[in-house]
């Protein structure tokens, strides 16, 4: 699986070996553009040794609201007849263990846990049936959400959009059998959310084929495609895991903002 990794004050891509705790080091773009295709370096480094980063490093994130049937039901939603789209800064994004900063200006902090994609090359005008052509690969996410400034805006952007509200993590992997994919969310080790990624309303080709359609995606962007039922209310102190089988977990915590 790849991830994203820092050490000696370097931010580099490397492969990760999890059964020998292994990093293999990775020179050059991930995203094979022309002038810099990846090489596997045959470096090793142990996985101690680096710090995970988010295994991708967006110019945006493009999110999916209500793409679950049964979180629909529990917002008091209708299902949307095209995918709901709304936008996260790339200033969200943060890696496993890099703490959720529980902003000031709310006082209702909720999380949804999601499959996220990452994408490989520039997409655009994407046909559902070539979308797998454009995916990188999948990771773990944790759509942050001040739930009461959702409410109160009338639109997403200042309650989705706070620095730290979107982590990623831990690994980005290459090939998972995406529309089968179990999801768990874990808060103090409880479980609040346990589905399965068929259940979503618009299917991963869909999204990317609708997005790509309204802007272009570039290499390393991420799609959030949901969240299932049970989000909940997060306090600071609380430990959070998202757990997708054949990627990984995704864990971290809440801190009140100084």
């Amino acid at each position: 699986m790849i991830i994203r990794y820092e050490r000696n004050g370097k931010v580099k891509h490397g492969w990760m070996v999890e059964a020998d705790h292994k990093v293999r080091v990775i020179e050059g773009d991930i995203y094979k553009v022309q002038t810099a295709k990846p090489i596997m370096t045959g470096l090793e480094l142990a996985l101690d040794e680096v710090t995970l980063k988010a295994p991708s490093a967006p110019s945006k994130v493009v999110c999916i609201g209500i793409n679950y049937r049964d979180h629909a039901s529990e917002m008091d939603s209708t299902l949307p007849k095209e995918p709901l789209m709304f936008l996260k800064p790339s200033t969200t994004v943060v890696g496993p263990g890099e703490p959720i900063v529980y902003p000031k200006q709310t006082q209702n902090l909720h999380y949804e846990g999601e499959l996220a994609v990452v994408i490989k090359k520039e997409a655009k005008q994407v046909k559902a049936e070539d979308a797998d052509d454009y995916i990188l690969g999948f990771t773990c996410a944790i759509d942050v959400t001040a739930r009461d400034l959702q409410m109160s805006d009338g639109q997403w952007t200042r309650a989705k959009g706070f620095d730290t509200f979107c982590p990623l993590g831990p690994a980005i992997a290459a090939k998972v059998d995406y529309q089968n994919l179990q999801i768990v969310t874990r808060v103090n080790g409880e479980v609040r959310q346990d589905a399965n990624t068929s259940q979503m309303v618009f299917s991963v080709p869909q999204l990317i084929e609708a997005v790509s359609a309204v802007m272009t995606l570039l290499p390393g962007d991420v799609i959030l495609t949901g969240t299932p039922s049970g989000v909940g209310e997060l306090k600071p102190g609380d430990e959070i895991s998202v757990t997708i089988e054949e990627i990984g977990t995704l864990s971290t915590r809440v801190v009140m903002a100084e």
